[in-house]
């Protein structure tokens, strides 16, 4: 790198700097936008929260969107945390410790470095001192005001600017440098709350007389940040500026231009890698020797197979999501195929049909679910059909207790018990386990011709495996069965349609909200339980950007059943 050398000296100024800016940011956040005090019955109702963390990726889209993607990110990052099954809904949930505090300002600097050195200052920063301009107060004036806008997704005040100026050129003089002036307040700006979280700041709803809702700016960052995963563009920056964000008629306008372009696959992969927890696979490990074909490469592949196929059955061709249970259509390459034991020569990725004798059918039968749900060296039927109640069914599967024996169940070896079948049976003498059994068993032991890496294997240890299920009084013969059980569940199609709902208002739902989700639910169904109108409709309603929901949902409905955030 060639940028200005960072210096004890340099480190002090910096955090000077970052101290003053993430002081004013917490000032500045309480008392943006600051309704009327509550009544005291709106104080004993649950409050929608105001700030919401980016997310690792979400932090990377949008360093790449406002400074090019050449611009590297290095670092550790705060570690998010899942409430209700999604990482989304605990961004609202998490803070910021003093070590991610750190963190975040040493990733910071390492952004500001790059993006003032010699390689792309002329495109990133376009101005230096002068002669006009001999300590390039109007440089940095104009480059805070243009950056600034992107970084903090509002335009700055003009007292922030003037602080970001002073701050530049009393840093510029203590390295004798102004690139180096540059970094130090950029990097402070990259540390800062504004940037770190997206705010929802208060005001005067326009459509609604006496009503509270959230302004221009904060309505650009929570569209975005759901439809794309990133950082809103000049043209969303504008709808907020000239107001018609503000109006129904130039969200839907707005909405049906970002879900027309290509990132919206983007914001569509996003969800379902949080909603189908897929992160797990890259930190997912097997038993080399049990399971020879499953690489270290093999964990990636089999997260970004189900995540193609995903968009390409609903984002490209508009699919009916019930459908992604039931059809023998799956992205492949030739990292996967060893797995798969099927010919594949292109080392790219594309769509193929497996033929109907094949044993997988649909999202089950992936090797990103089935080895995600399993031990290291042996599968789990009891992960799996946890798995399919907790994340695909929005329901809550009690854990075990602390004292349970699993010998029975861990010993492959054992001549009396050679199936898995058989050694659950034999593991289910206390009524306490048996209860938990029940929920998740039946449907996991119909995944247990599938082993811990997902390969097939119609027998264990010589005994043809007993492939028989049931799910929720739905009896089945094998995994097609299931899937197929799993597309005429209503519970399914709830609670996707659910956690879309808590993943683009990344919280928990609130109990008043339960009208609303059968409302969605009904449109979601209506629409032929596609993803697109999902999406717009969400994003369409009143509620999304309510500052608190309301004690009564207008939209009439009965309340869907699972899981409450």
């Amino acid at each position: 790198m060639s940028g200005p050398v960072i210096s004890s000296r340099v480190l002090r100024a910096l955090s000077a700097v970052t101290a003053l800016c993430s002081i004013g940011a917490i000032l500045m956040a309480a008392s943006a936008g600051q309704a009327d005090a509550p009544t005291q019955q709106q104080a004993q109702q649950p409050q929608v929260p105001k700030f919401r963390r980016l997310t690792e990726a979400q932090y990377r889209a949008t360093i790449a969107d406002i400074f090019g993607p050449d611009i590297k990110v290095s670092g550790r990052f705060e570690p998010d945390m899942r409430v209700g099954g999604l990482l989304a809904a605990g961004t609202s949930a998490v803070s910021l410790t003093p070590a991610g505090a750190e963190q975040y300002e040493q990733i910071a600097r390492g952004i500001a470095e790059q993006v003032v050195d010699a390689k792309h200052r002329d495109r990133l920063v376009g101005c230096a001192p002068s002669a006009s301009d001999p300590q390039g107060a109007a440089c940095a004036a104009d480059f805070f005001k243009r950056v600034g806008l992107r970084i903090y997704r509002r335009p700055l005040t003009d007292g922030e600017v003037k602080l970001a100026v002073a701050q530049t050129l009393a840093a510029a003089a203590t390295v004798k440098d102004f690139h180096g002036g540059l970094v130090i307040m950029l990097t402070a700006m990259l540390s800062d709350l504004p940037f770190l979280f997206q705010t929802d700041r208060e005001v005067a709803d326009p459509s609604a007389p006496g009503g509270r809702t959230i302004d221009a700016w904060s309505r650009a960052s929570k569209l975005s940040y759901f439809l794309w995963n990133s950082t809103p563009d000049e043209q969303l920056l504008q709808a907020a500026a000239d107001g018609s964000l503000m109006t129904q008629a130039g969200l839907i306008r707005q909405v049906d231009r970002l879900m027309a372009l290509p990132r919206f696959e983007t914001g569509v992969r996003s969800f379902f890698d949080d909603f189908l927890q897929l992160e797990g696979m890259m930190s997912l490990s097997k038993d080399g020797i049990i399971y020879p074909a499953f690489r270290s490469s093999a964990a990636p592949a089999a997260r970004e197979q189900t995540l193609r196929t995903i968009t390409t059955l609903l984002v490209e061709e508009n699919g009916d999501y019930r459908d992604l249970f039931t059809t023998r259509r799956v992205a492949m390459n030739r990292q996967l195929s060893p797995l798969y034991r099927i010919p594949y020569g292109p080392r790219d990725w594309s769509m193929i049909t497996l033929p109907d004798q094949d044993p997988r059918v649909g999202l089950l039968t992936q090797i990103s679910f089935l080895a995600l749900h399993s031990h290291e060296g042996r599968s789990s039927p009891t992960l799996r059909g946890k798995a399919l109640r907790e994340v695909l069914m929005c329901e809550h599967v009690p854990t075990p207790p602390a004292n349970v024996n699993f010998t029975i169940v861990q010993d492959t070896s054992n001549p009396a018990f050679r199936t898995t079948r058989e050694r659950l049976k034999a593991h289910l003498d206390d009524e306490e386990c048996a209860s938990c059994h029940k929920l998740t068993d039946p449907m996991g032991l119909t995944l247990d011709s599938f082993d811990g890496a997902g390969q097939f294997r119609p027998t264990e240890n010589g005994v043809p495996i007993d492939t028989t299920g049931m799910l929720d009084k739905v009896p089945f013969t094998d995994s097609a069965g299931l899937g197929k059980a799993l597309h005429d569940n209503p519970k399914v199609t709830q609670c996707v349609a659910q956690s879309a709902w808590r993943y683009a208002a990344g919280r928990a739902l609130l109990p008043s909200e339960e009208p609303l989700m059968a409302s969605l639910h009904e449109d979601f169904a209506h629409a032929g339980f596609r993803i697109r109108p999902l999406f717009r409709r969400i994003v369409i309603d009143p509620q999304f950007f309510a500052v608190r929901a309301p004690a009564a949902s207008r939209i009439a409905g009965k309340p869907s059943s699972g899981r409450k955030g």
